[in-house]
């Protein structure tokens, strides 16, 4: 009987902090260490990477002998800080040379790879998301909402993360831990980020790494709520630091994709709560500068555009998070109305600029009750609606970009697509908080089939057929279906690519309802759906729909509807939406175009 092969080794890995543009120092290090307790299959680098200082000595001189070629990058390097006065000069050869998807980071020289923005990808086997950047106003240096969004639908996939790496260290993440003997760094306030402690309390990984505080810490390892995992977190001193702090750090990590149950579930006996769960009382939080206008609980409110004026009491005007869910998070801190009043009412389908204003700007065409009398039926008879406050989808949240939407319907709206493959991709979203578009009542599915059947019309007078797809995750939040045209030339070859590259992932569709048309399809397909099961399908020109049905511990692509039609259509550079994103004028003016050409198929018309 043949013996049992030995499982592989565990990829060995390099951890470093900032490295401020030291990167002499820095690689002359990792030889050393290399030489003497490799190999190593590759070195991550967080904080910042190049110089806080633009003539300091060696820089840029240290990070142009590499690009330049007049040194030699020992092993695959990964960094995220791509921020510092020289950064962008130095990262604009790159950054124009990118082209397509590089969630594994592009390469700027060799063995030398920019982690740009926000992604997840695999290194031997290690499952790594980063967040590139760091908090700030925005531009270059500072990551942006999309890059925290895009990791917040990351974070709903299936799997789970090996790595998390970031600049700046989660806000609390000291909270329940022992800090009677940590450095007087650690306990400094500056250089939290509560973003990226809302992020890795959402992403749950089992290791996180952080830089920028310009100490060493590891802290005991943390158990996750509602995971089986538990999180360690590693901060990082700036390499070559006068205090002597540890900037290089190895780990050797078995994949939880290849750990057994048992592993997974193993705690220490040194294992914390989260920290995220519990009271920030442990780090004193360094408080923001008031804003007379303005303050971060805006956020919550989707219609208090203008800020208010100085000496108005902020009291006055209801917290939409509070109004919307019942619940907020600020508590007594909050500086909106918690009311309890306007809760019941807004649950009743009463209007919320109607409640907060006295009045609604929308008028007759507001879906909503204008009226506090309780007879809210007369008005909409709809169920009552549900909304996620923190739902990029949901029409009543603050986070919805309404400048987007191109019609709106009683169950469902259009809206084009932000950061679109192609310039009229369209998403049909259910109007309530809803799942999957599978899930909807009957008479919803009445009003969709209207939609696809004016958008099929529509495209069909530009000389384009139509391909509807959707991914539906057992955590997803808001059902979006996506529609893209494609040119008739191409419609033969959708089916024929869709299957390849399911090949490529290792399935096989399988065909819904293959002798019927359309319609017999798609409700095959809803009677076949359940609620609790992940499943990606796509309708096909001819009326076809392919099915996948996602297994529990499969990792599917959340993009893979996207990146097989950028393939078809030859556009992979068009493969991720964050880099087709358009400024908001030119989304404006695109969907301005969109619906004066629609309006003659709109069937909200």
């Amino acid at each position: 009987m043949a013996a049992t092969p030995p499982a592989p080794a565990p990829p060995r890995v390099l951890l470093a902090g900032d490295p401020h543009g030291r990167l002499h120092q820095l690689f002359k290090r990792v030889k050393s260490v290399n030489q003497s307790t490799g190999p190593f299959h590759a070195l991550l680098c967080v904080g910042q990477f190049f110089s806080p200082e633009a003539d300091a000595e060696g820089a840029p001189g240290d990070v142009a002998d590499y690009l330049e070629g007049r040194a030699a990058v020992p092993i695959p390097t990964y960094f995220t800080g791509d921020y510092g006065p020289t950064a962008p000069r130095l990262l604009s050869k790159a950054a124009a040379g990118a082209r397509g998807f590089a969630p594994g980071g592009i390469e700027i020289c060799p063995n030398l790879f920019w982690l740009r923005g926000s992604n997840r990808f695999t290194l031997h086997g290690l499952s790594v998301v980063y967040l590139s950047g760091k908090k700030g106003p925005g531009g270059p240096g500072c990551y942006s909402q999309d890059d925290v969004d895009a990791l917040r639908a990351l974070a709903e996939e299936p799997g789970i993360v090996d790595l998390f790496l970031t600049n700046e260290w989660p806000t609390g993440v000291v909270n329940g831990a022992d800090t009677s003997n940590v450095p007087n760094q650690v306990l400094d306030p500056h250089g939290y980020d509560p973003v990226v402690a809302e992020l890795v309390a959402e992403i749950k990984p089992r290791y996180h790494i952080a830089g920028t505080k310009g100490v060493f810490y590891s802290r005991e390892p943390y158990v996750n709520d509602s995971a089986a995992h538990v999180t360690r977190f590693i901060g990082l001193a700036n390499v070559g630091n006068k205090e002597k702090q540890k900037f290089i750090h190895a780990i050797s990590p078995t994949p939880a994709s290849a750990m057994s149950s048992a592993d997974i579930h193993a705690k220490p006996p040194n294992s914390t709560l989260s920290p995220y769960a519990a009271p920030a009382q442990s780090i004193p939080i360094e408080e923001a500068p008031k804003r007379p206008a303005d303050n971060t609980d805006a956020q919550y409110w989707r219609y208090d555009v203008k800020r208010q004026r100085q000496g108005e009491a902020e009291g006055g005007r209801l917290c939409f998070k509070f109004t919307s869910s019942g619940s907020c998070p600020r508590g007594s801190k909050c500086n909106f109305r918690h009311d309890e009043e306007a809760v019941e009412h807004y649950h009743r389908n009463v209007c919320f600029d109607f409640l907060n204003k006295g009045k609604c700007e929308r008028g007759p065409e507001c879906k909503f009750a204008h009226s506090l009398s309780g007879d809210t039926s007369i008005r909409d008879s709809r169920p009552r609606r549900r909304v996620e406050s923190s739902c990029w989808f949901c029409l009543s949240s603050p986070d919805v970009e309404s400048h987007l939407v191109i019609s709106i319907g009683e169950a469902y709206y259009c809206a084009l697509a932000k950061g679109p493959l192609v310039p009229n991709h369209v998403l049909m979203i259910p109007v309530e908080h809803c799942p999957s578009t599978l899930m909807m009542p009957s008479e919803a599915e009445v009003e969709l089939a209207r939609y696809k059947n004016a958008l099929c019309k529509y495209f069909e007078k530009q000389g384009k057929t139509t391909v509807f797809f959707e991914w539906v995750s057992q955590n997803s939040r808001h059902a979006n279906l996506q529609v893209v045209p494609v040119p008739f030339p191409k419609a033969d070859a959708v089916d024929k690519i869709f299957h390849l590259a399911a090949k490529k992932l290792g399935f096989e569709f399988s065909v819904v309802n293959p002798d019927g048309g359309a319609k017999v399809a798609r409700e095959s397909l809803i009677s076949q759906s359940e609620s609790k099961s992940s499943l990606f399908y796509v309708e096909l020109p001819e009326g076809k729909i392919l099915l996948h049905n996602i297994d529990s511990n499969e990792k599917f692509p959340a993009q893979f509807g996207r990146e097989v039609l950028a393939g078809l259509l030859s556009m992979a550079d068009r493969a991720d939406w964050r880099n087709c994103k358009l400024s908001k004028e030119e989304e404006i003016q695109m969907v301005d175009d969109f619906k004066q050409d629609f309006r003659e198929f709109d069937p909200a018309e």
